[in-house]
């Protein structure tokens, strides 16, 4: 799953025939104050990164004129909002406000279906508006062979307290979001707020929108605005996770390879087996090693698929130590793992004789397995020790090695 910009989200209302306030993409304050000009009359500047409540933590301004749009700009440029650097903001117009409505899509994974969320007072987050006024919150679940109709969409809004002569309007555009949240596989779509101005006009003022990047093969009109790998993380990517996902997509028919770095920690992880991994995890800290990644290998996967992720975790500077596990339950080529390991560790040019390696890896081609991690001085063990007696010693070699003494673990 990976979240759009607010800008490309626009875009894409746009191209579908939706009235939205007109904006324009500023990476420099002078940008900025010459988009407000365009614009002409107030503008709203925001911080154009991939999360949301960008509100609440400073990253929504407002301008009077170019002048102030320009020291808005230069207020969030350069800072950090939600872990992600604000390299441009969205300069867009300042719409007339009478009102403000909240509506969401999102995937009820229980029911199988499209929750749609409709909110009578829209610019604070659903739980907020939930807690505060439940009875301005009504919520359906749209059948997917159904769809959701005009008077479906109508009969929401007026169960959420809205009515009078805007409700035709609600319904249309309600029934229009959703065909096109279904149509872009989205997973999340949040107009916050869905402004009404002093005209009469409802208008999507501001747009959270995520879609399955599982599913942007079929659409050729998200190509290039959604970075691959980010439904794993809260924050922008490191080179080495970019490099692990480009080395998982390579080959997307056998075995996935997923990488999440941690900060500090000087063991490698390299472990399968789902839960397993998540057990093993906890077991390395419980044996007082620090991790330095969280990663998966997993469905069977290549040599190549596996040296590739091995690389990764190898190459982040402070690693001391890799720990290889599986659970003995899985259906993997424990040979293949071997290959991919001992690969990554020549050409990296890293002796396991020196720099430690506990393999733990019960399987398929097991025989095979072991000579080859032996043959390059990796501890293997097979299923005569535990994951756990595994995680211990990758922290017991790791100290040795490091000195009596060093703080290690």
């Amino acid at each position: 799953m990976a979240r759009l910009l607010e800008s490309q989200a626009l875009d894409l209302l746009r191209q579908a025939g939706l009235t939205v306030p007109r904006y324009e993409v500023a990476r420099e304050p002078r940008e900025a104050e010459q988009a407000a000009l365009r614009l002409g009359g107030p503008v709203v500047v925001k911080a154009l990164v991939p999360a949301g409540k960008r509100g609440r933590a400073g990253g929504i301004l407002f301008a009077g004129d170019a002048g102030e749009a320009a020291r808005c700009a230069e207020k969030l440029l350069g800072t950090n909002l939600a872990c992600y650097p604000v390299e441009q903001v969205l300069v867009e117009e300042r719409l007339d406000v009478d009102r403000e409505l909240y509506l969401a899509f999102t995937i009820a994974s229980g029911r199988q279906a499209t929750a749609v969320i409709a909110g009578s007072a829209g610019g604070m987050d659903v739980e907020e508006l939930s807690r505060l006024h439940p009875e301005k919150v009504r919520t359906i679940h749209v059948d997917p062979l159904d769809g959701l109709p005009d008077f479906a969409a109508r009969q929401l809004w007026y169960d959420a307290g809205v009515g009078g002569s805007l409700l035709p309007q609600l319904g249309s555009l309600t029934a229009r979001l959703h065909r096109l949240f279904v149509s872009l596989d989205a997973y999340i779509l949040e107009v916050n707020p869905l402004v009404v101005t002093r005209e009469g006009k409802a208008i999507p003022a501001a747009v959270l929108m995520g879609v399955d990047d599982a599913a942007v093969f079929r659409h050729s009109e998200l190509a290039g605005r959604v970075q691959p790998g980010m439904e794993r993380t809260w924050r922008p990517l490191t080179g080495l996770e970019k490099q692990v996902v480009a080395v998982n997509d390579a080959d997307p028919y056998r075995g996935t390879a997923r990488y999440t770095e941690m900060e500090g920690g000087d063991i490698g992880f390299l472990c399968g087996g789902g839960g397993a991994s998540l057990l093993l995890f906890d077991a390395l800290r419980q044996a007082g090693g620090r991790p330095a990644n969280y990663s998966e290998v997993g469905g069977n996967p290549t040599a190549d698929k596996v040296y590739g992720i091995a690389r990764a975790i190898l190459s982040k500077p402070g690693v001391r130590g890799l720990l290889v596990a599986h659970n003995i339950t899985n259906n993997t080529q424990v040979d293949l793992v071997a290959e991919g390991v001992v690969r990554a560790l020549d050409e990296l040019g890293l002796d396991a004789r020196s720099f430690p390696v506990v393999a733990r890896e019960a399987g398929v081609n097991e025989e095979r397995a072991r000579r080859l991690f032996q043959d390059r001085g990796v501890e293997y063990y097979g299923d005569e020790i535990t994951l756990a007696e595994a995680a211990r010693r990758i922290v017991a070699r790791v100290r040795e090695c490091a000195g009596a003494g060093s703080e290690v673990g």
